[in-house]
């Protein structure tokens, strides 16, 4: 689709997925480098069968009459900046349907902001821009070198694998996805109007909470493919890039990871905003008119769009999580140890399911991971927003500013935050024999990371001036600046403690690699007690975040009919704001590691030179740390949402029901058995999780091993690897093992509502069922909170363990072995368990909220 913009690059691609071998599930063929030649690195040449590698010589010839692919021509453009291709039309993608599409679409959005006044027509402007500077960001991309045939051959395996696990991965979710909206349509269609609702068409309601469940779904699934589309067509340019600059491939990667995170965020501002539009049009109105519902009430009606992204999240995490942790742990398990090649060699079956999982598993469901969270974290400020300005009293103008702030908050994201990635330039050095005395990619990344944080700083100052400010309390919106720099400084902090936790540079990571000196059973242990002890200090950020931008909100100055201070949980709204105020450029980090990892499997099965596997692998090292640090961002902004969540729960249900909800007394003997079933649920998921890497992953070691002893000719390169057929294997293991967990997320809430509903039926205890879920998510939130941590930290922990022992060349020793086996241990925690509570921990509170008239009588 959008790769047709890229001429030549476009047709280089479209030939390697022609040539490369036939569709998933038959042999990928994949061009093997001849492991004797020069440039071929040194971990390869000596682990190399002592049949020789003219074996392997062979079967790069035998292999490269089907890999007829053209260089891209677009190289000597490559260099050119992004500031250049912006002003010069021209170079925009020529692809004549996606141009006309995107003009329609930038028309309709310029026509609509003229009709929905200053705030939300500048919202979508903003938005309309950022698809500008996508598209821009997309074409350069798309120009850079593609590199040698060898390399291009193995991603477009690559990307014909990635591809094809996507369309049978969400095929299975959609088919879950529309009994859920029938479900949803049923609730709303039969249920007894909430209070202020009694004049609506309750069967145009459940129609419209339907479709915007499914919208959040179609968005979501959308959300997750740009990050697969992206990172596919990054990686071979990113491997090219370094073999000629080491600041160019760093800058081409985050400029990658950026396409994508600017879609994901685009994608949830201008999804809200476009619903929003709709269903104002269609209920706005005075407080009692036929029909209406007053604007500050409007946000309600949004909730069925963030249960559509969390419940396409929860699948596509588990999916993704198993099919690329299964297929790590199996062609390590074989290859790593039982074969003793290196990893990504070309001779391992299992090497183009890896590197696929790296997409399927990192890229496309972290992205639909971060398109709920901002989705829950704005759908509950704005419900916040307006309930805040209802009882405060606010005139029309300032609801309007109260409600809309979220919005506007996060359309600036797209503006800081792609500043901040245009700061990473390629300096425009050349490449050096070795990149292992270079700078760091963290400190390069986290200079542009600074850039969005200072601009975040001054749009927040604007936006809480311009929409906060109220005539009853003039420094008000001062407070709430205040708030969302408290937000702010916990991002930043929930990123150094990540990084010290995981990168290798400092002590918990040294301690793990000291340990391993004694073997595989002290690697483990230390990996452990250092995931438990990174705990702490996240948990101390959370709440005093929690607390101080409360105390900010209590103080500022906002009060209810009787004198009573109520702007502190709006405050901790805000605070949730600043904390992702520039998740474009955390999202952008993210995505750079597995670009980085994919790149890296390239140049390894390539047989490129080792001072390019350097480069590569400084990458692949930074990668791990950026998607450790991402993951405790997300789990920080999933503490502070969730947090806005139970409150919105408990509001709505005051709000449905008409009878006072504001405590939830875990003292309560029915509240403290939901607050365990809570609990349980947490780790029977996790259980789940990581049970279902270790079945999906025996499967890939009985093929691989199948493989080997069948095909004996794959260790001296006389015979191919069936690449296809381990893909296969692991997609069907994958998704077998995807549903039990995701429908225990699901199920479990609704359960344990109805059950204490029924029971308090029977007890004239008519909000039971509301109490008791109101324990179950506020221990399910802190649980999974602890857990997830435990599980990200403690699995990027034990992989960077095994890099800093790989570069101080210890490949092979004892205790690089015991590495490989606590990385092992750690993948299924940091890429399957532990990403997927961040999604189970936002699902429960947005299932119970949109579910509400179950759970109550």
């Amino acid at each position: 689709m959008l790769s047709g913009g890229g001429g030549k690059p476009a047709q280089g691609a479209a030939g390697a997925a022609g040539a490369g071998g036939s569709a998933v599930g038959d042999d990928v063929e994949v061009m093997m480098p001849p492991t004797g030649a020069a440039g071929s690195s040194g971990s390869n040449s000596n682990s190399l069968s002592s049949r020789g590698p003219s074996a392997n010589n062979a079967a790069a010839a035998q292999f490269a009459p089907h890999m007829h692919l053209r260089r891209s021509g677009g190289s000597t453009r490559s260099r050119k900046s992004l500031q250049s291709i912006l002003l010069n039309l021209d170079m925009v993608p020529r692809s004549g349907l996606l141009r006309s599409i995107v003009g329609v679409l930038g028309f309709a959005l310029v026509f609509v902001a003229l009709f929905q006044g200053m705030v939300m027509g500048s919202i979508l402007i903003i938005c309309l821009g950022a698809i500008v500077v996508v598209w821009s960001l997309i074409h350069w991309m798309m120009l850079q070198d593609e590199g040698p045939a060898e390399m291009r051959s193995i991603a477009s395996a690559i990307r014909e694998g990635s591809d094809s696990f996507f369309a049978r991965v969400y095929g299975t979710i959609f088919k879950l996805a529309f009994p859920m909206a029938f479900l949803l349509f049923g609730v709303y269609a039969f249920r007894r109007p909430a209070k202020g609702q009694e004049s609506l068409n309750q069967s145009l309601l459940a129609v419209l909470t339907g479709v915007s469940f499914l919208l959040g779904a179609a968005c979501s699934a959308c959300a997750g493919y740009v990050g697969l589309w992206t990172s596919v067509r990054a990686n071979v340019r990113v491997s090219a890039a370094a073999m000629r600059s080491y600041h160019a491939t760093i800058q081409l990667a985050l400029r990658s990871g950026a396409v994508a995170a600017l879609i994901v965020v685009l994608l949830v501002v201008l999804g809200i905003s476009l619903l929003f539009i709709m269903l104002s049009s269609v209920y706005e109105g005075v407080d009692g008119e036929p029909g209406a519902i007053p604007f500050a009430r409007l946000p309600v009606l949004l909730i069925g769009f963030g249960f559509g992204g969390s419940f396409v999240a929860i699948f596509s995490q588990l999916g993704g999580g198993i099919f690329t942790k299964a297929a790590d742990v199996g062609a390590d398990l074989v290859g790593k140890v039982e074969q003793g090649i290196p990893e990504d060699d070309p001779r391992n079956p299992a090497v183009i399911a890896d590197l696929v999982g790296d997409n399927v598993g990192d890229c496309s469901a972290r992205g639909a991971d971060l398109f709920e969270s901002i989705s829950a974290e704005i759908i509950s400020a704005m419900v916040l927003g307006g309930t805040l300005a209802m009882d405060c009293d606010m005139t029309a103008t300032e609801t309007r500013g109260f409600v809309l702030f979220p919005l506007l908050i996060h359309a600036f994201d797209l503006i800081v935050s792609t500043l901040g990635v245009l700061t990473i330039s390629d300096q425009g050095d050349t490449m050096v024999t070795s990149a292992r005395n270079l700078e760091d990619p963290i400190a390069i990344l986290k200079r542009g990371y600074h850039v969005a944080m200072a601009f975040a700083v001054i749009g927040f100052f604007v936006a809480t001036r311009w929409m906060l400010y109220t005539a009853a309390a003039p420094s008000a919106w001062f407070s709430f600046f205040l708030c969302g720099l408290v937000g702010m400084l916990s991002a930043y902090l929930q990123v150094l403690i990540t990084q010290y936790y995981t990168d290798f540079e400092y002590r918990p990571v040294k301690s793990i690699a000291a340990a391993s000196n004694a073997g595989h059973a002290t690697n483990v242990i230390a990996g452990l007690a250092i995931g438990m002890e990174s705990v702490m200090f996240p948990t101390l950020v959370m709440c005093a975040s929690i607390l101080a931008s409360f105390w900010l909100g209590s103080t500022s100055g906002l009060v209810n009919s009787a004198g009573e201070p109520i702007g502190g949980l709006f405050g901790s709204a805000v605070a949730t704001m600043g904390m992702l105020s520039s998740a474009v450029y955390i999202l952008a980090m993210d995505i750079f590691g597995p670009i980085a990892d994919n790149a890296g499997g390239i140049v390894e099965m390539s047989g490129q030179p080792e001072s390019v596997r350097d480069v590569t692998d400084r990458l692949d090292s930074a990668g791990n740390t950026t998607k450790a640090t991402t993951k405790g961002f997300a789990v920080g902004s999933a503490a502070l949402a969730s947090f806005l969540l139970f409150r919105a729960f408990m509001d709505e249900v005051e709000i449905y029901t008409g009878l006072e909800f504001k405590v939830v007394d875990i003292a309560t003997p029915e509240v403290f058995c939901g607050g365990f079933l809570g609990a349980a649920m947490v780790f029977r998921f996790s259980a789940m999780a990581m049970s279902a890497v270790g079945s999906a992953a025996q499967t890939v070691v009985e093929e691989v091993r199948r493989q080997f002893r069948d095909r004996p000719g794959i260790l001296d390169g006389t015979e191919k690897p069936q690449y296809g057929v381990c893909v296969d294997v692991v997609s069907k293991a994958a998704l077998s093992k995807m549903i039990k967990p995701g429908l225990l997320t699901t199920l479990m809430p609704i359960g344990v509502g109805v059950g204490f509903r029924i029971v308090g039926g029977y007890m004239d205890r008519p909000l039971l069922g509301a109490q008791a879920l109101g324990g179950f998510l506020m221990i399910t939130t802190i649980v999974g909170i602890v857990m997830a941590l435990f599980l990200n930290n403690g699995g990027g922990a034990w992989d960077n363990t095994k890099k800093l022992l790989e570069l101080q060349h210890s490949k092979g020793s004892e205790a690089h072995k015991a590495a490989v086996t606590g990385d092992t241990v750690g993948d299924p925690c940091k890429d399957t368990a532990g990403p997927a509570l961040h999604v189970l921990i936002k699902l429960v509170s947005t299932i119970t909220l949109v579910l509400i008239p179950l759970f109550t009588g």
